[in-house]
């Protein structure tokens, strides 16, 4: 929600003055350190996510978050309404999840939008097939927002969505993008005869990938490829012919410059 009269901006920050130096419960802090595991945020339906930068490109985005947790160190974006708690520096130290403490702490509401009938077969869609790094997963985030894909789909394996590491890698892409947890059996059933293209080192050179109106993109780890439940689903397997002695391409950097092939 952005500010957008004198009003709103007063009503703001009489908001913020009134819970300035309002002091975190033993149980409140206790509950947002336990937010870096996968499991208490699975308990909570919340995440956080830590730092100015990250909580600036998600606002920027037009992300709602459920609360923000700042010092007076941390300069509030001009333009966006947040609800906004001001702590003491001590008191950030004990909620934060990095060694060095930042000036501010964000918790949003875990949503997972759900696969609809017939979604994959309308537009281009990323799909990543057990990439367990969050790097990678944050990076693959932004790849599918630059190119303009229609939405993001995670195989059930890969790193969780609401970790700070994917959060952070993806810049803001995470706000962005529509992002769908599903198993390949129901990704299998709504395709409706698009293409899925699967990057493969057997595969025919991108270079000679004919042109597509709509689908499915599917980026396996470097470890380990294509699960073989994503494998039976593909239908044409590309790959970036190698010039050089690199054993490999980082699945993003494979998944780059496959979407801009099809984009082109």
């Amino acid at each position: 929600m952005f500010v957008t009269t004198r009003w709103q901006r007063l009503r703001f920050e009489r908001r913020s003055a009134c819970v300035a130096g309002m002091s975190l419960s033993k149980t409140r802090i206790s509950d947002l350190r336990g937010l870096r595991l996968k499991k208490h945020r699975e308990s909570a339906g919340q995440f956080v996510v830590e730092g100015a930068k990250v909580v600036g490109e998600l606002t920027a985005a037009g992300f709602s978050f459920e609360a923000v947790y700042a010092t007076s160190d941390w300069s509030v974006p001009p333009e966006t309404l947040i609800p906004l708690t001001t702590i003491t520096q001590a008191e950030m130290a004990r909620i934060s999840h990095y060694p060095t403490p930042s000036p501010v702490l964000a918790v949003g509401r875990i949503t997972r939008p759900v696969l609809q009938s017939r979604e994959l077969s309308r537009g281009f869609t990323l799909a990543l097939d057990g990439i367990q790094d969050p790097g990678n997963v944050g990076t693959l985030l932004r790849i599918a927002d630059w190119f303009g894909f229609d939405r993001v789909l995670l195989s059930p394996k890969c790193a969780d969505l609401f970790s700070q590491k994917v959060i952070n890698a993806s810049m803001g892409s995470f706000a962005r993008l529509r992002v769908i947890t599903c198993d390949w059996a129901a990704a299998g059933a709504d395709l409706g005869g698009i293409p899925v293209i699967g990057c493969d080192l057997t595969g025919t050179s991108i270079h000679e990938m004919p042109t597509f109106t709509s689908g499915l993109v599917v980026v396996g780890s470097e470890g380990q490829g294509l699960s073989p439940e994503a494998d039976v689903l593909v239908t044409h397997r590309v790959t970036i012919r190698r010039h050089g002695h690199a054993e490999s391409l980082n699945a993003a950097v494979a998944a780059g410059i496959v979407c801009a092939h099809l984009k082109r």
